[in-house]
């Protein structure tokens, strides 16, 4: 295998790219302000066990579902743009999750783009400026190259549920966005196309509302995806979860990514007093929390391959007890084009959350659709707005497709690979590709050396062949021409429709 030095050297190689492409990384308001809740609180009363409807066929132009990192930040967009908005959400509280805590610097750029980088303020949000890698008792630093970028921009890490709220917030201070809580339980078709949502309130009453495009961005237990897409999902490795408080890491905003053993460890800041530790468990099953499991664990396996600066505190957070675990999930995206209606977010389309990539591609794909939709003034053509819907599909690819592969890759190969790709600065596919295999033809001429032999090669061979069997299902299943020559798919651009 490559060691801690291949490792430092293709990450600074990729490092110096990532600035080459703009594309794509005291807390107030704990939850929703008085003005914002007051407008996501808007309802209709109705009678016993009826379904009415919330608004009129016309009223509004897109129903967002879910309010989450990607349908907060889709409402704010498409709302500032002079659609009507209406979202429904189940939680409009505060949410509480271990992940979507860390922005890589290209999901800020693009965050910049949709004028939601103040959402990062007054929320105790901690920039973060690189990695720091450990191995064996040795470490890497390696820095984001920004160099050529406004001193602001940077990874930010935070609290994901005072993030959203910030995001949320934001969204209900337009006037044409509205934000309900509410459960939808289903998309109302007809004749193939979809022409809205019912949905329950807390209370059980149910209502429909009508809109020419549904967006569903309900997150990855959506139970709409499997009539919108062909869900594959896969669980790789399970997340177990703590908040080491007062503490410092060694290398001040930088995330730390440990190749311990069995699989990798991370550290990140997510308040100016606090560090998220996330522990990689392969496989769907963890060690029981309620009967000590998961404490033994923690403290036998994990804790002798931290660093000795983060061991006590990490001990003591341990013996605390406030332990979650959360299943990482993958899933290619695999849609069924389907007039009406538009899938977003880990709803559509999940990487592991190793790389923490996955903001960078909702945001991303939130612009390409925002671009889009901008020469559609109506959206109540529906083989118009299909076609439209179709090139959405093939414009994420460059971004979504070189984060997804990398974020795949990256696990199955001990977290070894290019930076400037996982920081979502250099969304290109071959250079993923790429990179991918100098990292295998290093680590195979590390091995031929000094001299070859037959075993030597026999090793060699079976690591080119590794990496081959890691990479290739992972494009196929991305869509090769969908990556590598999107200009050849027909639904690559479309021209404003005629008047």
């Amino acid at each position: 295998m490559v060691d801690q030095y291949a490792l430092a050297w293709i990450l600074g190689a990729v490092l110096s790219l990532a600035v080459l492409y703009k594309l794509v990384f005291p807390w107030t308001n704990p939850n929703v302000s008085s003005d914002a809740a007051a407008r996501c609180t808007k309802s209709i009363t109705t009678g016993n066990g009826e379904c009415r409807s919330t608004n009129r066929k016309g009223e509004v132009d897109v129903i967002i579902v879910g309010a989450g990192v990607a349908g907060a930040a889709l409402a704010h967009t498409l709302g500032k743009d002079g659609r009507r908005v209406y979202v429904i959400e189940r939680d409009l509280s505060e949410p509480d999750r271990i992940v979507g805590e860390l922005l890589q610097p290209g999901g800020y750029l693009k965050l910049i783009e949709l004028g939601l980088e103040d959402c990062v303020e007054d929320i105790d949000a901690q920039r973060v400026f690189g990695y720091a890698l450990f191995k064996d008792g040795k470490n890497a630093r390696l820095s984001y190259p920004l160099e050529k970028f406004h001193s602001d921009v940077s990874g930010r890490s935070f609290h994901n549920g005072r993030f959203i709220q910030r995001m949320r917030e934001k969204a209900a201070s337009l006037p044409n966005v509205q934000l309900e809580q509410g459960t939808v339980t289903s998309l109302i078709e007809e004749e193939g196309t979809v022409k809205g949502v019912q949905y329950k309130t807390k209370d059980g009453q149910q209502f429909v509302s009508y809109a020419p495009l549904t967006i569903v961005c309900d997150g990855c237990f959506s139970n709409l995806r499997r009539s919108l897409c062909n869900p594959k999902v896969d669980v790789p490795s399970c997340f177990v979860g703590l908040v080491l408080e007062n503490c410092e890491l060694p290398f001040a905003n930088h995330g730390h990514v440990i190749l311990a053993d069995p699989s990798p460890i991370l550290f990140y800041p997510i308040s100016s007093t606090e560090v998220r530790c996330l522990v990689d468990v392969p496989g769907q099953k963890v060690p029981s929390i309620s009967n000590g499991e998961m404490a033994k664990y923690l403290k036998s396996v994990v804790a002798p391959q931290i660093p000795p600066e983060l061991y006590d505190a990490f001990v003591a957070t341990v013996d605390k007890g406030n332990i979650r675990t959360m299943p990482n999930r993958s899933m290619p995206a695999a849609p069924y084009p389907t007039p009406g209606a538009l899938l977003m977010g880990d709803a559509f389309n999940m990487r592991h959350p190793l790389t923490g990539g996955g903001m960078t591609v909702a945001y991303s794909d939130i612009v390409v659709l925002r671009n889009l939709l901008r020469p559609l003034r109506d959206l109540n053509d529906a083989s118009t707005l299909c076609k439209y819907l179709e090139s959405f599909y093939t414009l994420r690819k460059p971004v979504a497709s070189t984060i997804n592969t990398l974020a795949g890759a990256l696990y199955r190969f001990s977290a070894q690979g290019p930076v400037s790709l996982l920081s979502g600065l250099n969304p290109r596919p071959i250079s993923l590709v790429l990179h991918f295999f100098a990292v295998a033809i290093y680590g195979v001429g590390r091995l031929l050396l000094p001299f070859p032999s037959p075993k030597r090669i026999w090793i060699g061979a079976r690591l080119i062949c590794g990496a081959s069997g890691i990479i290739f299902p992972i494009i196929k299943a991305e869509g090769v021409r969908q990556m590598f020559f999107p200009a050849t798919v027909p639904a690559y651009y479309r021209t404003p429709p005629t008047k």
